[in-house]
C-alpha cells in the first residue's frame, strides 16, 4: 500500500469550533458568495445578529433596533436586556451556548441552536460585542473567533442593550459589497413581521402600522389590484391575500417566527391547500387549485415553538406540529382553521370582494381552457426536444424528490451561439451550473399573451428547462443568468430576455433570482502576472501596476475568452449584477418605454445615451 493511501491516528484531527465554521462555512451560513444575491452569506451573518435583537423585542424588552453598515463593517444596537455581563465572551464563542435554551427567557424564537453569533464570530476579520445591564458594560473583540481584547466591566450611562460589530472575513467572502437594497427588504421584512418594531438603518427608520397588508403594497402597485388587500389576524398567525390583474402566477411570502422561509415548508403548503379549499366551500364550486390560485399575491406569517427548519439558513419549515405539546394541533390543522373561519367570514361580509374574486377565478379558468391545446402540444414539443436538443446542458445538483427540486448552489447560464456557450459549458462546473444556448435574438413578447410562451419554441423550451409554467414552486435553478456579449447585440438579447421575464413571470425578478454575468472587457499582462478588468478604470490601474509597456486585449466577446480563462469568471470570482425592480414602477409602463413603439421620448432617450457612450468609446 502507497504511503498516500494508509489512514493511521496521524490522520485523526479535532478542529475546535471556530476552526471547523473557517472550514465548513456552508454547514452554517449556506453559500458564501458575493453579496450580490440576497441569500449569499454576508447577509445571512447580519441576519443571524439581527434575530438576536428581534428575540428580544418579542420578549417585550427593547423597541428600537439601530443598524448601521459603513463599506465592509456591520454595526448592529439593540436595546433589549443586554447579555449577562458574564457570558458576553462565552455566548459569542462557546458552542451550544445562549439563553434560547430556556423557554422560559425565549419563546417562538428564531432559532434554539446556539450557533448564530458563533458563527458570525469565526467568519469575521473583526468582531466586537458590548453588552449593557444595571448601568455596567462589559465588551470583548475577537479576531477569525480568537479572542484578541477583553474588557473590565466598568460603570456606565448608556442604556441597557447588546451592540454588536463585525466586518467579514474577505479570505472567506472574495470580493464582497452589501447592497444596501437587500438590507433595507431584510429590514422592511422584519418591521412588517414585528408591529411596534422600529428599525434605523444608516439614518433611515423604518415601521410597520398594518404588518403584512403593508407588505403586500409595498409589493404590488394599487392599481394591479384585482380588489382591496384582504388582511386577517389571529393568535401566533397573520395573512394577507390579494390578486394581481396582470401577473401570471403565485407569489409567496412565507415567514415562521419572523423568519423569511424563502423555500416555504410545511406552513406554506398547509396555507395553499387551505385557500383553495376555502374558496372551493364559499362559492360551492369545484375549481381548479390553479385558477383560484393563478395571479394570487400573498403572504403568511405563523409563530410555533421550537421550530425545526431543514437547514441552518433556516428557509424552510420542516415543523409538522405547533408545539411539543401532545394537546397541540399540526400546522396544517393551525393553518386550516383560521383560513377556513377568517377568510370565510370575510368573504361573507365583504360581498364586492367576494365578487370580484370568483370572476377573478372564472377568467383564469376561461384562460385555462383556451390555452390548453397549446399548453399540451408544446409540453410534448418540449418532451421530444430535451431528448434531442442540446439547448439545455445540465448540472448535477438537482434532487429525485420533486418536491423539492431547486439546488440553492444551482445556476442556469442563458447565452446565445455556439462559441459562447460552448467556452461556458467546458468551463462550469458540471454538479452546479447548466447551460441553455439561444438561437439568434429571442422574439420581443412585449404586448403578447401568454400563448406566445407555447408558440414560441425558445420559450417553450426555456419555461420547460427552468420548470416554471405554473409558478416557481418547481423552480429548478436559484440563479438564472444572461451571459451575452458586452456589445449592443449583447445588450439587445439581454433586454429582450428581461421583457420576456417581466411580461410573463415577474416574480422571478422580484424574488431575486435574475442577474447578468460580468464578463472581463479587458485582459493586462506581462510575462509575471495577469489581470483581467471589467471597466476602463480597471484597466488603468492595471496598466499603471504592471508598467512599463504590458500587453493589453480587449474582448469582444465571450467566445474570445478560452475556456481555461472562463473558469476564473464562472467559479469562486464570479461577478454577478443581480436584475432589481423598483416597486413603485409599473411593469406596462416600464415595458411601453423601453420595448413598445418608438415614441419620442424614447428616441430622445436613445439619441442621449448613445451620445454618453460615443464619448467614453472615443476617449478610450
Amino acid at each position: 500500500m502507497s504511503d498516500q493511501n494508509q489512514y493511521t491516528e496521524d490522520n485523526i484531527r479535532s478542529l475546535d469550533w471556530k476552526e471547523h465554521i473557517r472550514m465548513r462555512p456552508g454547514m452554517y451560513i449556506g453559500k458564501l458568495g458575493d453579496g450580490s444575491s440576497p441569500d449569499d452569506g454576508i447577509y445571512i451573518l447580519l441576519k443571524e445578529v439581527l434575530d438576536n435583537c428581534i428575540d428580544e423585542f418579542a420578549m417585550g424588552a427593547g423597541k428600537t433596533i439601530e443598524v448601521t453598515i459603513r463599506d465592509k463593517t456591520v454595526s448592529v444596537r439593540d436595546y433589549g436586556r443586554g447579555i449577562p455581563l458574564g457570558k458576553v465572551v462565552d455566548v459569542v464563542s462557546k458552542m451550544n451556548t445562549g439563553g434560547k435554551y430556556d423557554s422560559k427567557a425565549f419563546q417562538k424564537s428564531v432559532g434554539l441552536n446556539g450557533v448564530g453569533t458563533k458563527a458570525v464570530n469565526a467568519l469575521s476579520d473583526y468582531f466586537r460585542v458590548e453588552s449593557v445591564r444595571d448601568e455596567k458594560q462589559k465588551a470583548a473583540e475577537f479576531s477569525a473567533g480568537n479572542l484578541v481584547l477583553e474588557e473590565d466591566i466598568i460603570e456606565t450611562t448608556k442604556r441597557k442593550g447588546t451592540k454588536v460589530t463585525f466586518t467579514p472575513d474577505e479570505t472567506i467572502f472574495k470580493n464582497y459589497k452589501f447592497r444596501l437594497e437587500y438590507v433595507i427588504k431584510m429590514v422592511k421584512n422584519y418591521c412588517y413581521l414585528n408591529n411596534g418594531l422600529t428599525i434605523i438603518f444608516n439614518g433611515e427608520k423604518y415601521y410597520s402600522e398594518n404588518g403584512l397588508k403593508d407588505l403586500l403594497e409595498a409589493t404590488i402597485n394599487a392599481e394591479d389590484l384585482e380588489y382591496p388587500i384582504i388582511h386577517l389576524k389571529g393568535e401566533d398567525i397573520e395573512m394577507a391575500l390579494t390578486h394581481s390583474k396582470t401577473q401570471y402566477s403565485e407569489e409567496y411570502h412565507s415567514f415562521v417566527n419572523g423568519q423569511n422561509t424563502t423555500q416555504g415548508g410545511t406552513h406554506l403548503v398547509a396555507y395553499r391547500e387551505a385557500i383553495v379549499k376555502t374558496i372551493r366551500e364559499f362559492y360551492n364550486k369545484s375549481f381548479e387549485a390553479s385558477d383560484v390560485r393563478k395571479s394570487v399575491v400573498s403572504a403568511i406569517s405563523i409563530k410555533v415553538m421550537e421550530p425545526v427548519f431543514e437547514s441552518q439558513t433556516k428557509t424552510k419549515l420542516g415543523s409538522t406540529d405547533i408545539g411539543s405539546d401532545p394537546g397541540m394541533p399540526s400546522v396544517r390543522t393551525f393553518v386550516n382553521d383560521f383560513v377556513k373561519t377568517k377568510l370565510d367570514n370575510y368573504l361573507h361580509k365583504n360581498p364586492v370582494t367576494a365578487e370580484a374574486l370568483l370572476r377573478k377565478i372564472l377568467q383564469a379558468e376561461r384562460e385555462r381552457k383556451e390555452l390548453s391545446g397549446i399548453r399540451k402540444l408544446a409540453t410534448d414539443r418540449a418532451k421530444k426536444a430535451n431528448l434531442h436538443n442540446k439547448k439545455l446542458r445540465d448540472c448535477r445538483a438537482h434532487l429525485p424528490d420533486t418536491k423539492n427540486p431547486r439546488n440553492l448552489e444551482s445556476t442556469l447560464f442563458i447565452t446565445e451561439g455556439d462559441s459562447a456557450s460552448g467556452s461556458i459549458t467546458k468551463s462550469r462546473d458540471v454538479n452546479t451550473q447548466a447551460v441553455f444556448s439561444l438561437r439568434g435574438k429571442p422574439l420581443n413578447s412585449y404586448g403578447m399573451s401568454k400563448k406566445i410562451v407555447y408558440e414560441n419554441e425558445e420559450f417553450n423550451l426555456l419555461q420547460a428547462a427552468l420548470d416554471i409554467e405554473d409558478g416557481l414552486e418547481k423552480l429548478r435553478y436559484n440563479n438564472i443568468v444572461i451571459a451575452t456579449d458586452a456589445d449592443v447585440d449583447g445588450m439587445h438579447i439581454r433586454l429582450l430576455l428581461i421583457t420576456f421575464f417581466l411580461q410573463f413571470f415577474p416574480e422571478l425578478i422580484k424574488e431575486g433570482h435574475l442577474y447578468i454575468l460580468q464578463t472581463p472587457l479587458f485582459r493586462v499582462r506581462n510575462k509575471k502576472e495577469t489581470i483581467y478588468c471589467y471597466s476602463d478604470d480597471e484597466r488603468k490601474e492595471a496598466i499603471e501596476k504592471l508598467k512599463p509597456k504590458p500587453e493589453i486585449t480587449r474582448f469582444k466577446g465571450l467566445g474570445e475568452i478560452s475556456p481555461d480563462e472562463f473558469k476564473n469568471f464562472i467559479g469562486e470570482t464570479i461577478r454577478l449584477d443581480p436584475v432589481m425592480m423598483d416597486k413603485n414602477t409599473s411593469i406596462e409602463q416600464l415595458l411601453s418605454f423601453y420595448m413598445g413603439k418608438n415614441t419620442p421620448d424614447r428616441q430622445e432617450f436613445i439619441i442621449k445615451n448613445l451620445k454618453v457612450e460615443l464619448d467614453v468609446i472615443e476617449k478610450n
